[in-house]
């Protein structure tokens, strides 16, 4: 049946979801929801070989929610597509279990040739606001790719990625179950974020100094002028 993970999938919405304030809401308000049944539909009709039917129906389903599902792609249980808005997964994408993804998310390919092409997403992983994940890779289940990253080489379970093109970082292995958008903001998990505290220092430095400079300029030239 299609729709036999939709009592699960309400649950997983309430649970990760402070936004959520009852089932009704979310099987009524939540675009993530309703692209992930229809696609259950369409995935069954593109299975049993009514290709076009699959395909019309996933098409209005993007008219009507924003998210692109292909019918060929496969969608694990209790996944979610939090806002949705701009999410493509394309036909030999694979999405685990308990996957949690935000808007602007792509499984994309990097080929045009049959077969294989996109990506195999593992249970538990979190998927960051305007992720691209592309090509045949895998992304390991408890990993987490943080907003924007872009990801061309597979991440191995439990691991953080973050930038273009997308890079390890350090993460806490704290007993937390969920952490939105997929990446911790504390600045000793992120060396970017290090990089980018010394380097303001080092500018307040250099002002500093030009501003010692020309104050001391001034008052030599001071004397000269009288």
């Amino acid at each position: 049946m299609p729709f036999m993970f939709l009592r699960e999938t309400i649950r997983a919405y309430r649970a990760k979801d402070p936004a959520a304030r009852s089932n009704l809401e979310v099987l009524l308000c939540y675009p993530g929801l309703h692209a992930v049944a229809v696609h259950r539909i369409a995935h069954w009709l593109w299975c049993h070989k009514f290709r076009l039917l699959a395909r019309f129906l996933s098409y209005l389903s993007r008219w009507v929610t924003g998210i692109e599902i292909h019918p060929g792609a496969r969608i694990g249980r209790r996944v979610i597509i939090d806002h949705g808005m701009g999410v493509v997964i394309g036909e030999t994408a694979e999405v685990g279990d308990d996957v949690y993804m935000y808007h602007q998310v792509t499984l994309g390919g990097t080929t045009s040739e049959r077969g294989k092409r996109h990506p195999t997403i593992g249970n538990n992983v979190i998927l960051g606001a305007g992720a691209k994940v592309l090509g045949a890779i895998t992304v390991g289940d408890n990993a987490r790719v943080g907003a924007n990253a872009v990801v061309v080489k597979p991440v191995p379970p439990g691991v953080t990625v973050v930038g273009n093109p997308a890079r390890p970082v350090e993460r806490k292995r704290e007993r937390e179950s969920f952490v939105p958008y997929g990446t911790p903001v504390e600045a000793a998990i992120d060396p970017l974020l290090r990089d980018i505290e010394s380097l303001r220092a080092e500018l307040t430095e250099v002002e500093a100094r030009l501003a010692a400079i020309a104050a001391a300029s001034r008052s030599a030239a001071q004397p000269a002028e009288k």
